[in-house]
């Protein structure tokens, strides 16, 4: 990590339970409560129909497959993600919920593959296995050494930032919420004495104003500031008036990036007085090969963003997305035309934010990437 400056890894949704889980090497109970699927090992059949047969069980590493590599060369100083899985072998399906996601602690290896630094763990998944599954959860990551941030065992833990060290005495502070239109309920949210995540009812200019006076009673002037938080829909281009204000606000009151998730393709970016904003990441890593529908969005291509920001101020200084493919249930390399694809989309939804005047992404052999 160079003194002045700091690069990101963000991703968007990591997805590694169910039939991911199911071919790692050691998969965790396969009943599900689904309306169609009662059977995790139905998902790997849905990719191996649309892709091919897969190896079982497949080594810790191989969901992300050429990402790996990508990242290696590429060197990030930080790596956050949002887990949108329990980590538990136990815990009962969380009543009313048609989707649940949960990985056994043992695959856990997984997750350490990718050397993350922090999971964002604010979602509508955390919870898929009640406390105790939460509890599995904070505790085999804890064990792996990947922090945590967005829930918890009470309120205080679950709007505790982490916080990363960096040079010369600086840090970044890691927030994590998650807003009820992304499907949380309100009664995980965290309490006094109640596990849960840090909860957002509304995505307001006041729950921005709040999460700020929040965030400055932990930060010093010195310490550069991410927030994570999973809002709206799974589908659709489009950005809600209202998460553009809380983004804006956020920013405005000193925060220098934004991470926003929960859509399954990206949505768009803005940078706002010099700061980053991705208003949806994307999945990265799930099983939904070979489910059919919403082709229109190429939900197959994903996105590796990297931001590199100016450490001592947190103003954005150049923005790489590295696009991968899900093929097989392991990340590839994106071909020239999917990257090109996905530049021309990002360019496109940029417009309305006055991202870049030549386009915030320029497409390559290798990947897609451009300077803020």
């Amino acid at each position: 990590m160079a003194d002045d400056r700091l690069r990101l890894f963000l991703a968007g949704d990591v997805m590694t339970g169910r039939g991911v889980d199911a071919v790692l090497p050691h998969p965790g109970p396969p009943e599900l409560r689904e309306e169609l699927v009662r059977d995790a090992r139905d998902y790997v059949g849905l990719a191996e129909r649309a892709s091919g047969p897969l190896p079982r069980p497949v080594p810790p590493s191989w969901p992300w497959g050429a990402a790996l590599d990508l990242l290696d060369d590429l060197r990030p100083d930080v790596r956050v993600v949002n887990l949108e899985t329990a980590v538990t072998g136990r815990g009962a399906h969380e009543p009313g919920k048609a989707v649940h996601y949960r990985m056994h602690p043992a695959n856990v290896p997984c997750l350490t593959a990718a050397r993350l630094d922090v999971c964002a763990l604010a979602n509508n998944h955390v919870l898929d296995f009640g406390p105790d599954g939460l509890a599995d959860t904070l505790d085999a990551l804890a064990g792996a050494g990947i922090a945590t941030a967005g829930a918890g065992r009470d309120a205080d833990a679950a709007w505790r930032p982490v916080r990363v060290p960096m040079p010369g005495g600086r840090r970044l502070l890691v927030f994590a919420v998650a807003a009820a239109s992304s499907g949380v309920p309100p009664y995980w949210a965290a309490g006094p004495d109640r596990p849960g995540v840090a909860h957002l009812p509304e995505v307001t200019a006041a729950s921005a104003d709040a999460l700020a006076e929040r965030i400055a009673a932990q930060a010093g002037p010195a310490d550069r500031v991410l927030v994570s938080v999973h809002w709206g829909s799974n589908w659709g281009y489009a950005v809600a008036p209202e998460q553009r204000e809380f983004a804006r606000r956020l920013v405005e009151a000193g925060v220098d990036v934004v991470h926003g998730h929960s859509s399954h393709h990206p949505r768009p970016v803005e940078v706002h007085r010099g700061r980053l904003v991705l208003y949806g990441c994307g999945d990265l890593l799930d099983d939904y090969e070979g489910i059919s529908g919403r082709e229109e969005y190429r939900p197959q291509l994903r996105l590796l963003w990297l931001p590199t920001l100016d450490a001592a101020t947190g103003e954005l200084r150049e923005l790489r997305a590295v696009p991968v493919r899900m093929r097989r249930m392991r990340l590839e390399r994106a071909t020239a035309d999917e990257a090109r694809w996905l530049a021309d989309l990002l360019t496109r939804l940029g417009e309305p934010f006055a991202v870049c005047a030549d386009g915030l992404l320029r497409a390559t052999r290798h990947g897609a990437e451009g300077r803020g």
